[in-house]
């Protein structure tokens, strides 16, 4: 392979490269899965800070010059810094928080690589929210999408810095505002409909990941990828998004190697030649891996992509990403990955303020467990997170943070914070199964209103066409939606508690059989008639929560782990393709984890919630 052309770039601090060696010697700082070739600079630290009780900033244009008195760290939840600034305050804020932050940078010097005018600078938020603002120099900035407004805060978003105004010495400006409207996507985060207590939680909010600046090309393919692949044909078919201004003929070329081969030579390597217009547009390439092998739990391959968009000049654009080769899908009344039948060891999963050096303790430890399989419960987390599984062979299940209320504009946030998740999370082999909703959080009238159950079941057949890589649940626990008797969820899925042995036989019993009311809490299926004859996979997707008040059952580790087994051996016995034991780590009230939060040390035995259960 020839050497590529080098890269114009702004002399900022080089990042080191993101974590994909088995020894973990590289270290990732910036919180995103896709890699550039480039220089960026971490604006983590100490920021100015302000808390906007009464609303005033806007209209007394802070943005444009503001007297702050106090300090906070970024990242760091608006929770974490008004406690500091206003000790005295228990809960934060109730109704509605407005916070500013502001901070200066100075201008990078670009390097001279003989072409002038094809790169810039962008700015990068790793997630910050629910409603971001963002002001260089007192000029209000739009981000790439064409939002003055950004709203959502469990994925990344970016502003194209124009040149005209930045400065030698730069003064970055950020108002936050948060609310308890529980229209919003908010997860197990407390609001106006769900108050803090038991299983739902204090509000995480604001800054809570890395902001980073680095330069791009003008002309470039952004940090998004999308992989889907089908183990018969050694076909990758790649989703890409260019970024142009400048109009023009471009080719793309895909190479691809073995995640840690060291020969510069590629195993595939194919170009594509693409007129395109100024602005976004997402394409699809299709290259073809000879002999490929597949990812699996047991066997985690992957490879490493390089993409570049090359414009007329032979100038170059370049990202790279990691992705594997695998296919998931529901057959009959099982699970098949890569065509063969597998059984989900799962284990539900709240990150919560965990930080990325604790995730990856817990995750370590949730495979020491047995587990094949976390299901990350409606939360957004660092997305290094599937980076680690994919390299650990760890399934996950991912789930859309859920509004707490059913109306037409609670279902366009969800939809609009599926379609941001979707656009990061496409490439990783890790990820199988995806959960519009949960236990009908922000979708209350599931039984009764035609238009959510038709909101749900677009979302579903959308997923169906543009992501077939994935299983979908329409709703988890209970109250599936049932068309024409046709069910609009790849899996029939259950949350049954109950610390009672005999119990439990009885509603496992009922379950494998078809009965659909008195198992879990509500019907397992609305809408129209459904006759369960297992043509679907079922999956206990809750169970346990041994330890925590609400769910009762023992509270002693030794103990605990025997009821485990002994509720295990019963899963096991019955045509069931999987569960998912509550949970991992304990968070606030819910006292019921298995892994210490702070350590990664395990409560109970290794291997317990595996195939093979330590007696």
């Amino acid at each position: 392979m020839t050497e590529r052309p080098k890269h114009p770039n702004y002399s900022l601090t080089k990042s080191r490269e993101a974590i994909y060696f088995d020894d973990d010697t590289y270290l990732n700082p910036i919180p995103r899965a896709v890699i550039r070739p480039n220089s960026s600079i971490l604006l983590d630290g100490e920021w100015k800070f302000a808390l906007d009780k009464d609303n005033r900033g806007l209209s007394e244009n802070w943005f444009v010059a503001h007297n702050y008195t106090q300090t906070a760290n970024w990242p760091g939840s608006v929770e974490a810094h008004i406690s500091k600034v206003d000790p005295g305050s228990d809960k934060y804020w109730h109704d509605q928080v407005i916070v500013w932050y502001e901070r200066t940078f100075p201008l990078p010097k670009p390097v001279d690589t003989g072409v002038s005018g094809c790169n810039q600078l962008q700015l990068t938020f790793g997630a910050c929210g629910y409603e971001t603002r963002v002001w260089l120099n007192g000029i209000q900035l739009k981000t790439i999408e064409g939002e003055f407004v950004h709203i959502g805060e469990y994925t990344s978003f970016s502003y194209e810095l124009d040149e005209t105004i930045l400065k030698e010495e730069n003064r970055l400006t950020i108002r936050i505002m948060a609310t308890m409207d529980a229209d919003t996507t908010r997860g197990k985060q407390e609001s106006a409909v769900y108050k803090r207590g038991g299983i739902w939680y204090q509000t995480y909010s604001g800054g809570v990941r890395s902001i980073w600046l680095e330069t791009v090309e003008k002309n470039r393919l952004r940090s998004r990828v999308g992989v889907v692949s089908y183990v018969e044909d050694n076909l990758v078919r790649f989703n890409l998004t260019t970024r142009i201004h400048d109009p023009g003929v471009y080719k793309i070329r895909l190479y691809v190697y073995n995640r840690l081969q060291q020969d510069r030579t590629p195993i595939a390597t194919d170009e594509f030649t693409l007129t395109l217009e100024a602005g976004q547009k997402n394409q699809r390439l299709v290259l073809e891996v000879p002999d490929a092998k597949v990812w699996s739990p047991e066997q985690p391959h992957l490879y490493r992509l390089i993409a570049q968009l090359v414009d007329e000049n032979g100038y170059v654009s370049e990202i790279e990403a990691h992705f594997g080769l695998r296919k998931i899908e529901s057959r009959g009344s099982g699970i098949y990955l890569n065509n063969k039948k597998i059984y989900l060891n799962g284990i539900l999963y709240q990150p919560g303020l965990a930080s990325y050096e604790q995730i990856k303790k817990h995750m370590h430890a949730m495979k020491r467990l047995g587990c094949n399989l976390v299901r990350i419960h409606i939360a957004g987390v660092d997305p290094r997170i599937y980076n680690l599984a994919d390299k650990l062979g760890i399934l996950l299940w991912v789930e859309v943070p859920s509004p707490h209320r059913s109306n037409a504009t609670s279902r366009s946030n969800h939809k609009a914070e599926l379609l941001r998740m979707l656009s990061l999370i496409g490439t990783h082999p890790s990820v199988i199964i995806w959960s519009l909703y949960n236990e009908d959080w922000g979708a209350q009238d599931i039984a009764t209103s035609v238009e959510t159950r038709s909101y749900i079941m677009d979302m579903y057949h959308y997923m169906q066409i543009a992501h077939p890589q994935f299983l979908v649940v329409d709703n988890d626990g209970w109250q599936h939606i049932s068309f024409e008797g046709r069910l609009k969820s790849d899996i029939l899925t259950a949350h049954l508690y109950t610390p009672d042995l005999e119990r439990w036989k009885e509603v496992l019993d009922g379950l494998v059989k078809g009965e659909q009311t008195g198992i879990a809490a509500f019907p397992l299926v609305v809408g129209d008639p459904f006759f369960f004859r297992r043509q679907v996979p079922l999956i206990v997707s809750e169970w346990g929560g041994f330890g925590f008040a609400d769910y009762g059952g023992p509270a002693d580790n030794e103990e605990r782990a025997e009821t485990i087994r002994a509720f295990k051996k019963e899963l096991r016995k019955r045509p069931i393709a999987g569960d998912i034991y509550t949970q991992a780590t304990n968070i606030e009230d819910e006292k019921n984890g298995l892994i210490d939060f702070e350590t990664g040390e395990l409560k109970v035995p290794d291997g317990l919630l595996g195939d093979v259960h330590p007696e």
